[in-house]
C-alpha cells in the first residue's frame, strides 16, 4: 500500500468507517446520558439496537444502561407502516412505556422512516403532555451525524421543556462535550465541575448528573454557558436568544496545568471572581501537578524525548491533546487529522487553534477527513514515534508506522475500558502520561 497526498480525492462516492453514527445516534446517546430519561424510538427495530455497539460500546466498551440497547422501547416500524403510517403504533408505545417504565422524562426520537413518510409525531406526543414530561427529537439519519444529533437534542429541550427562571449568580452550564463521541465524557464533565467548584462556581454538567431532568430544567438559571467544542455553539446561541444567557467558547477542554490555569482565569474574569481567589487555587494545583510530573521524568526524558507525533480525533480532543503534548510534554506535532466533519465555517478557526500558540518550531499539517482508509494513507506520509488516535489506528501504528507508541483518545475506542477516566484538568495530564508512557517505560 502506498501513501496518499493530502490533496488526493479517493473514492468520493463512499466513506470507510466514519467516526460517528447518524443524527438519531447522537440524540439517543444524549438521552441515555440524561439520568432518568427514557428514550422511545420511533424507528425500525435495528436502528436503536445497533447503537448499542455503534455508540455506547465503541466509547470505551461502555454499556448503554438499563433503558438502552435491547431494553429501549421502539415502534419497530416495518413495510406496513411505511405504507399506512406509524402514528397509531407510536401512540400505543408511548402509552405502554409511561405505564410500565418509570422515568422522569420521556424522549421520543423519530428516525428516518417517520420523517420520510410524514408521521405527525408532534401531535401524538402532545397527547401525553398531561401524563408525563415528554419531548420529541426529530432526528432523521440524513439530517446529519451524531454530533448534529446532540445539537438537535438540545433544540428539543430548549423549545419544549425549558422555562424562564431567575438567574443564579456564579452558575454555569457545560456544553459541547458530546456523550459517547467524547470517549471521556463522564470523567471530563466531573473534573470540570470539580475545578470550577474550587473557585466558587457551580457547574450544571447536565449529562452524568444523577438528577437529569432537574439538570435540564436548571439550564436557564445559569449566569454563563461554557462551550468546549463547536458542537455546543448552536445550543449556546439558542439559549442566548431565548433566555439572554451569554456564552464563552473554549477551543477544547483543558489538559494539564497551562490550559487549566487559562481556563480558570478566563472563567474568573467572566464571572468577576477576584484574582486572589483564582491565584490561590492555581498556585496549589500547579505545584502539585508539576511535582507529580517529576515522577515520570525518566521515561519522558530518556525514552521518548521530543517525540514526533500524530493526532487523529474529533476537533475538541485534537486541540486539547495537541496543545498539551506540544506545550507541556515538548513533543513535536507532525500531523493532526480532524474526524468529526465540522462545518466549513469553523475549519479555519480549528486550524488556527491547532497551529497558533504552540511552543514548537514545527507547525503540524492539519487535515479534515472522515474516511478511515484515507486517514490510514495520510498517516503513512509521516514518520512519528507517538500516535494519539482511535482504535482504528492501533494496528497500523504498530505495523505500518514503525512501531509507534499508540494511545486511543478518540472515538471509537475498543481497546480500553473507560468508566470515568479523564485527561481534563491539572492532574488530567498526569493520567495521559501514565497511559502513554507505560507502553514504553514498562519493558525498560
Amino acid at each position: 500500500m502506498t501513501a496518499v497526498k493530502e490533496e488526493s480525492q479517493l473514492y468520493p462516492e463512499i466513506v470507510e468507517a466514519p467516526r460517528y453514527s447518524c443524527a438519531m445516534g447522537g440524540a439517543y446517546a444524549a438521552t441515555l446520558a440524561t439520568f432518568g430519561s427514557v428514550p422511545i424510538l420511533h424507528s425500525g427495530g435495528g436502528c436503536g439496537f445497533a447503537q448499542n455497539f455503534g455508540q455506547s460500546f465503541a466509547s470505551g466498551l461502555n454499556s448503554p444502561g438499563p433503558v438502552g440497547g435491547a431494553s429501549t422501547p421502539c415502534s419497530t416500524l416495518v413495510e406496513e407502516h411505511v405504507i399506512f403510517g406509524g402514528e397509531d403504533k407510536l401512540r400505543k408505545l408511548i402509552d405502554s412505556t409511561i405505564s410500565l417504565m418509570p422515568g422522569d422524562l420521556y424522549t421520543v426520537i423519530s428516525a428516518c422512516v417517520p420523517n420520510l413518510i410524514g408521521d405527525d409525531v408532534d401531535s401524538v406526543v402532545a397527547e401525553f403532555k398531561d401524563r408525563a414530561p415528554v419531548i420529541h427529537v426529530k432526528t432523521a439519519g440524513f439530517a446529519g451525524n451524531s454530533y448534529k444529533g446532540y445539537e438537535l437534542y438540545f433544540d428539543a429541550v430548549i423549545n419544549q421543556l425549558l422555562k424562564e427562571q431567575p438567574v443564579k449568580k456564579r452558575t454555569v452550564n457545560i456544553l459541547g462535550i458530546v456523550p459517547t463521541q467524547n470517549i471521556f465524557w463522564k470523567g471530563d464533565l466531573r473534573n470540570l465541575k470539580e475545578h470550577l467548584k474550587k473557585i466558587g462556581v457551580e457547574a450544571n454538567i447536565i449529562f452524568g448528573d444523577l438528577n437529569g431532568l432537574d439538570a435540564l430544567t436548571r439550564i436557564p438559571a445559569a449566569e454563563l454557558n461554557l462551550v468546549f467544542s463547536i458542537w455546543g455553539i448552536s445550543p449556546a446561541k439558542k439559549l442566548e436568544e431565548r433566555f439572554g444567557t451569554p456564552y464563552h467558547i473554549f477551543p477544547s477542554v483543558p489538559i494539564g496545568p497551562k490550559d487549566s490555569t487559562k481556563f480558570l482565569q478566563t472563567v474568573g474574569t467572566k464571572l468577576r471572581i477576584t484574582d486572589d481567589v483564582i491565584a490561590k487555587v492555581v498556585d496549589e494545583e500547579e505545584r502539585t501537578a508539576y511535582r507529580f510530573t517529576e515522577f515520570i521524568g525518566n521515561v519522558l526524558v530518556v525514552a521518548i524525548p521530543h517525540a514526533y507525533y500524530a493526532v487523529v480525533a474529533d476537533s475538541s480532543t485534537a486541540v486539547a491533546v495537541t496543545q498539551y503534548a506540544t506545550n507541556e510534554l515538548g513533543f513535536n506535532p507532525e500531523i493532526v487529522i480532524i474526524t468529526d466533519d465540522p462545518p466549513e465555517e469553523y475549519r479555519g478557526i480549528i486550524t488556527r487553534d491547532l497551529t497558533e500558540n504552540l511552543e514548537s518550531v514545527l507547525e503540524p499539517k492539519v487535515a479534515f477527513e472522515v474516511d478511515s482508509h484515507k486517514i490510514r494513507l495520510l498517516l503513512r506520509n509521516y514518520t512519528v514515534q507517538v500516535v494519539f488516535a482511535s482504535s482504528l489506528e492501533r494496528y497500523i501504528s504498530e505495523t505500518e508506522l514503525g512501531g509507534a507508541l499508540f494511545l486511543s483518545v478518540g472515538f471509537p475506542s475498543y481497546d480500553r475500558l473507560i468508566v470515568d477516566r479523564s485527561y481534563v484538568g491539572y492532574r488530567g495530564g498526569l493520567n495521559l502520561m501514565e497511559d502513554l508512557m507505560v507502553k514504553y517505560g514498562g519493558p525498560l
